[in-house]
C-alpha cells in the first residue's frame, strides 16, 4: 500500500501578505501624492488665468482698441506726463463734424473712460473700465496711440501694452 503524502497548504504566509501590503501602501501613497500635486498645479494655473487682473487687462485692452479705432484720425490730446488721453469722434455714422470726445484716465486705482460732447463741453457718461490699476501711461507713437497698463491685485501683477491706430477721417 502506498502512503499518500499530505499536500502542503496552498496560500500565502503572513510575512508575504505583510510585505505585499506594505508595497501596496507605498505605491498608493505615491499615486496619491502625484494626483494631489497635479490638482494643486491645475488649481493654481486656473486661478492665475481667471484672476481679476487677467480679465480686467483683457477688458481694458479691448475697450482701448475699440475707442481708439473709432476715433477721428489726427485729433487727440495726451497729457505731458502720459496720465490721460483724449480722442475725438463722430456722434454717429451720419455726422459730418467731430462732436464727441472719449477720455481715458486713472482715478482711485480704476481706469475710467469718460464720454462727452465737445461743444458745449459736457460729460455724458463715465464708465469704469477696470480696477486694480497700479500704473497707466499713454503716448503717441507715430500714427498710433499706446497704452501701458499695470494691474496688481496684491497677489498677481499683469502688464498690458496695447497700441491702436485711429481709422476715421
Amino acid at each position: 500500500m502506498i502512503k499518500k503524502r499530505p499536500k502542503a497548504p496552498r496560500g500565502f504566509t503572513l510575512v508575504e501578505l505583510m510585505i505585499t501590503t506594505v508595497i501596496m501602501v507605498i505605491v498608493g501613497l505615491a499615486i496619491g501624492v502625484v494626483i494631489v500635486d497635479g490638482q494643486t498645479g491645475w488649481n493654481t494655473m486656473y486661478n492665475r488665468l481667471n484672476s481679476d487682473v487677467v480679465t480686467d487687462g483683457y477688458v481694458a485692452r479691448k475697450k482701448f482698441d475699440a475707442v481708439m479705432r473709432s476715433a477721428s484720425r489726427g485729433q487727440s490730446l495726451v497729457a505731458s506726463d502720459g496720465s490721460w488721453i483724449e480722442v475725438y469722434s463722430y456722434a454717429s455714422p451720419s455726422s459730418t463734424v467731430v462732436d464727441r470726445y472719449s477720455r481715458f484716465y486713472v482715478s482711485d486705482g480704476d481706469l475710467n473712460l469718460e464720454y462727452g460732447q465737445i461743444e458745449p463741453r459736457s460729460t455724458l457718461s463715465v464708465d469704469t473700465v477696470c480696477g486694480n490699476v497700479s500704473t497707466c501711461t499713454f503716448q503717441q507713437v507715430g500714427m498710433s496711440t499706446q497704452m501701458t497698463l499695470t494691474l496688481d491685485n496684491g497677489t498677481q501683477t499683469n502688464t498690458i501694452v496695447s497700441s491702436a491706430v485711429t481709422h476715421n477721417q
